[in-house]
């Protein structure tokens, strides 16, 4: 199939060189030229294990990026992947894709016959049906269900395994009621394994979004939970991963998601979980379970410095923060935990030298005037206490190197450093 995708982030980029990967041919569309010309290079703008090779395989070839939205005239479908920031009082900041859709559909004015918007997205209940179709027919003259053909696909890809996640997926959810729609949705996946099959979920629009915010949400809650079991369990002198290892031989909770630490972050659960949240608020009902989740992840930082201020006095002595990414294997800062970690570090004075094999660039636009390592070892040289924040494999290794720190004090928001003789450690959980 002939496919335009709006928007070049991480979900963009990814589904872009994955369907090429799967045969498609695709046309990336988006205002930043120079994320244009990176793709047409043949490299990736974001860094994601996999997706390197996929550009440089398939650019050229069944994958190319332009600035002209008139490229989408010479598609039959069109996925809206631009990003849905949050509002500070956790609604949804809908002005990119709100911009991106009347610009789609005044391309689309001038396009005779049919054209399938897919709004991959990540847009509360109502948001396709209330606010984005009307935007589309108001711009393109035409009117869905006729000329126009509409659907929600949300995407439930990972940062650090997206490639994966994409071509080996759990399920895959088509919202619509437009069977025109749903057979190219259909014919898209359809190089996917279980595709049509038992992995294809097809329902309506407003449930697939909800489906979205469900499956985060819950996520979200299970990591709080263990986190707030932990919480609980370090008062008591309990190794929450050793409880953890008898919980995952029960099947109805399993294995998954029950590393406790220093909580979430990332593009989604953060922001899912709060615009959620506001819609139900705004609908007079007040979700405290969710509201709970988010208070114990906001919490675990905090516990995590309290934990530091039994050992050492950290005012105007180095401290280092080891791990800047919200998780291994991506540069995305986007709701990391680091950044509260630092804050409460400036706020008792002292020297942060931080480290991230991947994200520094991405958290110097947070902290521009702190330290910044080139290697965890160095990072830790002369420290008066280490804060692990995230599981590097770098950071893992770390051992003898802990040697060479002024005072070698361990907090280890991650489980990531082994106890041993010589240090003092602490766990946040455990």
């Amino acid at each position: 199939m002939n496919i335009s995708i709006i928007g070049s982030g991480y979900v963009g980029t990814t589904v872009a060189a994955c369907l090429a990967d799967l045969g498609h041919d695709v046309t990336n569309v988006d205002i930043d030229a120079d994320i244009v010309e990176t793709i047409n290079a043949g490299d990736s703008p974001i860094d994601e294990p996999q997706l390197d090779g996929l550009i440089d395989e398939h650019s050229g070839e069944r994958l190319r990026a332009t600035t002209d939205y008139d490229a989408i005239l010479d598609t039959e479908l069109t996925f809206l992947t631009l990003t849905t920031p949050s509002n500070p009082d956790g609604s949804l900041d809908t002005s990119i894709i709100d911009a991106a859709t009347e610009q789609l559909g005044e391309t689309l004015a001038a396009k005779d016959g049919h054209h399938s918007v897919v709004v991959k997205s990540t847009v509360v209940p109502g948001t396709t049906r209330e606010q984005l179709i009307p935007i589309l027919e108001r711009t393109s003259g035409g009117v869905v269900g006729d000329e126009l053909h509409v659907a929600t696909n949300p995407e439930f890809l990972r940062e650090g395994s997206a490639v994966s996640d994409f071509l080996d997926p759990d399920r895959v959810v088509v919202g619509t009621s437009d069977d025109r729609i749903r057979d190219q949705l259909r014919e898209v996946y359809s190089p996917l394994d279980g595709v049509p099959g038992e992995k294809l979920f097809e329902t309506d629009v407003s449930t697939a979004a909800m489906i979205k915010y469900t499956n985060n949400s819950f996520l979200a809650s299970k990591v709080s939970l263990i986190n707030d079991i932990g919480n609980v369990c370090k008062e008591f002198g309990i190794d929450t991963y050793e409880v953890a290892d008898a919980l995952k031989l029960d099947d109805r909770i399993s294995e998954r998601f029950l590393r406790s630490g220093l909580g979430w972050g990332g593009s989604c659960f953060p922001k899912d979980v709060a615009a959620i949240t506001h819609a139900a608020t705004e609908r007079g009902y007040q979700p405290a379970m969710l509201e709970a989740a988010v208070e114990v992840n906001d919490r675990q930082p905090r516990r995590l410095l309290s934990l530091m201020d039994r050992h050492v006095r950290v005012e105007g002595k180095p401290v280092a923060v080891l791990g800047l990414s919200f998780k291994p294997d991506t540069d995305d800062t986007r709701g990391s935990r680091a950044i509260p970690v630092i804050d409460g570090l400036q706020e008792r004075g002292a020297n942060v030298v931080a480290y991230d094999p991947a994200a520094t660039e991405n958290m110097r636009e947070h902290f521009p005037d702190i330290e910044y390592a080139d290697s965890a070892q160095s990072a830790v040289e002369g420290a008066v206490a280490a804060l692990v924040v995230t599981d590097w494999a770098e950071i893992e290794r770390l051992d003898d190197e802990l040697d060479r720190m002024a005072t070698p004090v361990v907090i280890d928001g991650r489980n990531a450093i082994d106890r041993r003789d010589g240090i003092v450690y602490e766990g946040l959980t455990w």
